[in-house]
């Protein structure tokens, strides 16, 4: 049996496993990355980039099949399109497979050693790594555990024939006639409109009172208006109980009580993602949880000395920037730096459409820890470059501190607002006042000016509203 030794093991190449890999073997500890899939985990095999490619393919075949006959307002005619899923798959494929190839390199490049594998714990400072050549001891120093997660399953509807997970979603060969979606939430809502855009009738179950029920109301309105316009029947208070004999419709009881049937060709499970435990011997070194969750400090420790945890493994929110964040910082902590996890804000976005981008506190939350506070609402519906992109529903919204005007949270609801995420994330972390958002000069005509609208609105002079 092979042994190797290092300062630094970092276990899943996902978003944040690859970026502690790079930026620790960038400061010149030396680092092995175990992985038993292709690198970039679910991020960017069957999670976030394949998912933005489908959206957008479902985005440009809607808009042809909008100007076929000349309907559109843009005198733009077009004879009807027509969709080969098995191409768009393979063009989204292209695109996994030049990042899988990208993450290699960087790790190549900052000389990290990949092996290839399952890693399972032997104690805190040993793992065995089952590879297709035999077993291999890998002794470390430091362990960082970024394992990642996986959709969680329901017991009465198990992934396997015409129920998906989004994995298979993203892997179709043909779009499904009939769609049933499990789950309101943002991955349910992102692939159930793409699939609609492409021509699936789609019918969403959500078992709580609305759909995207983190966001409030107000931001999720013109969501709500775009699922209508594209004919999804949104069922809420509804429960799915499993699939029918013949395994052709999904079995739901509605709101009243009553029980009904959803055709369906392909059901898709959308209920969340439980993070990957299981299987890498944790049993071993004991770690201290929180619920499923590891359970870590500000600076990512676990309780065994040693052993950090990084990304969907510790927790919400699951989100990949989150991850990498986590990861860099560790791999600095490890080579000697002094770091610490002091983030204001980290942005989410809902590639929905419209989509959604909201950091740091929500109105409701602001008031809970502020008291008095400040509103500025602009709506896209008197924005330039808004109406030139047949984009008007929507708005930006600043909430901030009514004494000293440090803003606490931006939210956005828009046609191509995910490109605000950056802006509105460094006006948090740099501690801006909405004095400092309205003296900035955007750009126009932008999107953008929607943010300094917002900040002029909250002072109560905005200028175009």
């Amino acid at each position: 049996m092979k042994e190797i030794s290092c300062k630094l093991l970092v276990i899943g190449a996902g978003p944040g496993g690859y970026v502690c890999a790079i930026r620790a073997g960038q400061l010149g500890v030396d680092t092995v990355i175990v992985e038993f899939g292709k690198p970039g985990g679910t991020c960017l095999n069957v999670g976030c980039i394949p998912s933005k490619a489908l959206i957008h393919a479902a985005e440009e075949f809607e808009k042809i099949a909008h100007m076929a006959g000349g309907k559109g307002p843009l005198g733009i005619a077009v004879a009807p399109p027509t969709l080969d899923l098995t191409k768009t798959v393979a063009w989204k494929d292209g695109i996994v497979s030049r990042l899988n190839s990208g993450v290699a390199g960087l790790l190549k490049k900052a000389k990290v050693k990949t092996v290839q594998g399952w890693a399972t714990f032997r104690d805190g400072k040993t793992v065995e790594v089952e590879t297709e050549t035999g077993s291999q001891v890998i002794r470390a120093e430091a362990v960082v555990i970024a394992s990642g997660s996986v959709p969680a399953e329901l017991p009465f509807l198990p992934f396997g024939g015409p129920v998906i997970s989004s994995t298979e979603a993203l892997a179709l060969s043909e779009v499904p006639d009939k769609l049933a979606v499990v789950g309101g939430g943002y991955i349910g809502l992102e692939l159930g409109m793409a699939f609609a855009k492409m021509g699936a009738k789609v019918a969403v179950v959500e078992a709580l009172p609305r759909v995207l029920a983190q966001y409030d109301a107000e931001l999720t309105r013109p969501v709500l208006k775009r699922l209508g316009e594209l004919g999804i029947e949104v069922m809420l208070g509804a429960k799915a109980k499993g699939l029918s004999t013949k395994g052709d419709a999904l079995l739901v009881e509605m709101a009243d009580g009553k029980n009904a049937k959803i055709a369906a060709d392909r059901v898709l499970v959308t209920v969340g993602r439980k993070p990957l435990t299981e299987g890498w011997g944790l049993e071993q070194i004991d770690l201290d949880m929180v619920g499923r969750f590891i359970r870590i400090d500000d600076q990512c420790r676990t309780s065994m000395r040693g052993i950090y945890a990084i990304g969907d493994v510790t927790g919400e929110p699951m989100l990949a920037h989150r991850a990498m964040a986590q990861g860099e910082m560790v791999a600095e902590i490890v080579a000697g730096h002094k770091r610490g996890w002091d983030k204001r804000a980290i942005p989410a976005i809902c590639f929905t459409d419209p989509e959604l981008v909201t950091a740091g506190l929500s109105p409701d939350e602001a008031k809970a820890l502020a008291g008095e506070i400040k509103i500025g609402h602009f709506p896209f519906a008197a924005n330039g470059r808004a109406m030139t992109r047949q984009g008007e529903d929507g708005f930006v919204r600043i909430v901030a501190r009514a004494d000293n005007h440090l803003v606490l949270g931006i939210q956005a609801v828009g046609q191509g607002v995910s490109e605000l995420a950056a802006a509105f994330g460094l006006a948090l972390e740099m501690g801006a006042r909405l004095e400092d958002i309205a003296g900035t000069i955007h750009a126009h005509p932008t999107q953008g000016e929607g943010f300094q609208e917002a900040a002029l609105k909250a002072l109560g002079h905005a200028l175009h509203v």
